[in-house]
């Protein structure tokens, strides 16, 4: 545990003294020295306490040696981005296996998402979901599919199943490509995602239908993301009319165009002859 050693660094950094962060905390100085030293062991209350403070996940605090971070990830930290820790493989993620001991893929129904959201670390929960495998899928990975709900997503339709493949790394999110993004705020979302983790700590999400807006969610308040890997549907998505054949119908609406206009043009003129 490098609780000690990390609540020392962070004071130093800040340029705090212990009296000013004793203060800040409602502690005694000679109890934070204690922490500091490693001589006393901090209850959940102060350790709530201590990351409200430096504004660091209290599992950051005590697991992650934080002296061997780089410069630019104790930067993060300290403006509140610990994404690239929080999408570590320190993240536990509840899975299961068959009898080989190969990774199922769950599955995660319409009816199941409200309780993913108190669920999704719950080994017990997670167990209690319907799991099938995919052959052609790798046994080195770890894949879970969600049922799509909506038509933001559309060709893709409402009620497919989209697989993800469970993403530790998400400084690796490549903008532009499609993940399965969970978060305690708007649950179990599929969206094209845009990552500006590195300069803003945020993600932006896009709906592939142009009616939907998009909008963006800090990294903090994320718990999950899958790269989508495919989808499975009972329907088939709308046809979409290719370029030649679109160019093709454009093209003759404007000549039909051109002949009402031209229709018209001389109706008007027999209509003053006449008179």
């Amino acid at each position: 545990m490098y609780f000690a050693e990390n609540i020392k660094i962070l004071r130093k950094r800040r340029g705090r003294t212990q009296d000013d962060v004793a203060f800040a905390l409602n502690l005694k100085r000679s109890t934070l020295s204690g922490y500091e030293n490693g001589i006393a062991q901090p209850g959940i209350e102060t350790l709530i306490s201590f990351s409200g403070y430096f504004n660091v996940s209290i599992d950051t605090l005590l697991r992650v040696d934080i002296s061997k971070l780089s410069e630019s990830q104790i930067g993060e930290l300290e403006r509140g981005y610990d994404a690239y820790i929080r999408g570590s493989n320190l993240r536990v993620l509840a899975t299961t296996v068959n009898s080989s001991n190969r990774e199922n893929i769950e599955l995660v129904n319409e009816k199941a998402k409200a309780g993913y959201a108190t669920g999704y670390a719950d080994p017990e929960y997670i167990s209690e979901l319907p799991v099938f495998w995919l052959p052609f899928l790798s046994e080195n990975r770890k894949y879970r599919t969600f049922q799509l709900k909506g038509d933001s997503m559309l060709p893709i339709p409402d009620g497919s199943w989209v697989t993800g493949e469970f993403l530790q790394d998400w400084s690796t999110i490549v903008s532009g490509k499609a993940y399965i993004v969970f978060t305690l705020d708007d649950g179990i979302v599929f969206k094209v995602v845009e990552n500006h983790i590195k300069d803003d700590g945020k993600l932006v999400l896009y709906s592939l239908n142009p009616l939907y807006e998009p909008y963006e969610v800090h990294i903090n308040n994320v718990k999950e993301i899958w790269k989508f890997v495919n989808y499975i549907s009972s329907e088939l998505p709308d046809p979409l009319i290719p370029e030649k054949q679109l160019l093709q119908t454009v093209a003759g609406m404007k000549h039909d165009l051109q002949r009402l206009k031209a229709r018209l043009g001389t109706e008007i003129i027999d209509v003053q002859e006449e008179k």
